[in-house]
């Protein structure tokens, strides 16, 4: 059985010393027999950091029978703040605690959590493993990563004030924290106290390994299982940041989002897409469903916040009012045709208040640019230009150092197609065939291309969205 003595070694043989702070996550039942209980263990830890030291613990759930008992011992201070609360006993009890409800977050800056590191205070897992490591919440905060929550409370501040407080970048469901102890053990060491393993972590050597480690890679507390909706769904809101902070807006297109409008959402939402291009519906074109319909389909998407960039028609129909009637009923702005025999479609569409895009069918670059040029002349319309370079190679050219260049298509692009292809007519994923794609997305991007950019626009994709979105994911890795 251990004694209070016992465990007081145990810490010392760890590093833990008179005048420490020290952040406890802690699980009684792993040290096995303790004489004398919870208070034995507390006592053990208050007589290695003695008069000058402090101990604090989490105290905002049902976490251990070791936080109930330095939370009700009467010396505790409790910090004022209803989310990520703390308790603590000692000399710097009141100034680690001080205010914390007043911080941005409940985590990161000006809190216990941070001001501990400051001081060069420690965490210490006491048979529990780094899943409980309250602190790590904190450099998620510290990193800003746009996954995480805002958490609202309403609750009286010390003096007694009724408020209603929000603090940001609050943690929200799963992580993979577990994973990161292999990368935190510069910052820690380990030891046995009777059955527990034990963890004693230099606070700011573990917030400058994990800040690194999150500035490269802001999924890295996020766990890689695919059926896990939680870290899915956490993914899906990093890349959504990301491609907020392009100068390019990413839609997709129906086809290659799904065949069903929910199967379409689903595949948005937990790929972080927020724009969607309508070609193909259920096996269909959209325009062969009614306004009633569609407006349905649309009222969906924007309920899940995902807009409607544009409909594309791959083939004009002789009756090109009716389509266009129908674009404009159902609310949609921008109207993709094919640069063949559109030109009349396109004046009426325009005349109808649609903006009108033309992407390149089987035409060489001379060709459809003079085509696109024609048209925009005779229409004294800004007829924008939908570069589809996997056409491009179907017409015998090499999309980049030929079709772009020859064309001058720079200054008339408004979107560029993200489809590859094979020499043969065999579609091909993002780079992996001779549609020059990832030549063309860096040098879009390069002159801060602020039109679209659309997955499986006008083509197939071999593969689904989640597959399209990571192939495009590297090429950006890689530029």
């Amino acid at each position: 059985m251990l004694n209070q003595s016992a465990i007081a070694n145990g810490l010392r043989e760890l590093g833990l010393k008179n005048g420490d702070i020290v952040l406890l996550h802690s699980s009684l039942i792993s040290l096995g027999k303790v004489n004398g209980g919870p208070a034995a263990v507390v006592d053990a830890f208050l007589d290695v950091i003695g008069a000058e030291g402090t101990l604090l613990v989490p105290v905002f759930g049902a976490l251990g029978i070791l936080t109930d008992e330095v939370k009700n011992r009467p010396d505790a201070v409790i910090s004022p703040c209803p989310v990520g609360t703390l308790a603590a006993i000692g000399k710097d009890a009141e100034e680690l605690c001080r205010d914390h409800w007043k911080a941005e977050t409940a985590h990161g800056n000006d809190t216990p959590y941070t001001r501990l590191a400051e001081k060069g205070g420690f965490i210490c897992l006491l048979g529990v493993d780094q899943d409980r490591n309250t602190t790590l919440h904190s450099v998620e905060a510290l990193l800003e990563l746009p996954y995480m929550n805002t958490a609202t409370r309403t609750f009286k501040t010390p003096d007694g004030e009724e408020v209603t407080k929000s603090w940001k970048f609050y943690p929200g469901p799963h992580r993979d924290f577990i994973g990161l102890d292999a990368m935190l053990t510069p910052a820690m060491t380990r030891g046995r106290i009777g059955n527990a393993e034990v963890r004693l972590i230099n606070a700011q050597k573990m917030y400058d390994i994990a800040m690194n480690i999150g500035n490269l890679d802001p999924a890295f507390v996020l766990c890689d299982n695919p059926a896990c909706a939680d870290c899915v769904k956490q993914r899906a809101a990093i890349f959504a940041d990301r491609i907020e902070n392009e100068s390019f807006r990413l839609a997709v297109s129906s086809r290659l989002a799904g065949r069903y409008i929910d199967e379409m959402i689903e595949n948005c939402q937990k790929n972080g897409i927020k724009y969607i291009e309508l070609d193909y519906i259920q096996g269909k074109a959209w325009s062969k469903y009614s306004s009633e319909k569609l407006a349905r389909w649309i009222n969906d998407l924007n309920d899940a916040n995902i807009a409607v960039s544009a409909v594309r028609c791959m083939s004009v129909p002789e009756n090109a009012q009716q389509l266009i009637d129908l674009a404009v009923a159902i609310g949609v702005g921008k109207l993709i045709l094919p640069l063949n025999d559109s030109y009349s479609a396109a004046q009426a569409a325009a005349d109808a208040g649609l903006s009108v895009e033309y992407f390149n069918t089987n035409q060489c670059a001379s060709r459809a640019a003079a085509k696109l040029n024609r048209h925009r002349t005779a229409a004294s319309n800004d007829y924008g230009f939908v570069f589809n370079p996997a056409n491009f190679v179907l017409a015998g050219e090499m999309p980049f150092l030929q079709s772009w260049k020859l064309g001058r298509f720079i200054k008339t692009a408004r979107q560029l197609d993200l489809v590859d292809m094979l020499w043969n007519g065999t579609p091909a994923a993002l780079a992996g065939g001779n549609a020059e794609v990832k030549e063309l997305i860096s040098i879009v991007r390069c002159h801060n291309f602020d039109g679209f950019m659309t997955l499986g626009g006008g083509g197939s994709y071999p593969g689904t969205l989640t597959e399209a979105v990571a192939n495009f994911t590297e090429l950006l890795d890689t530029m």
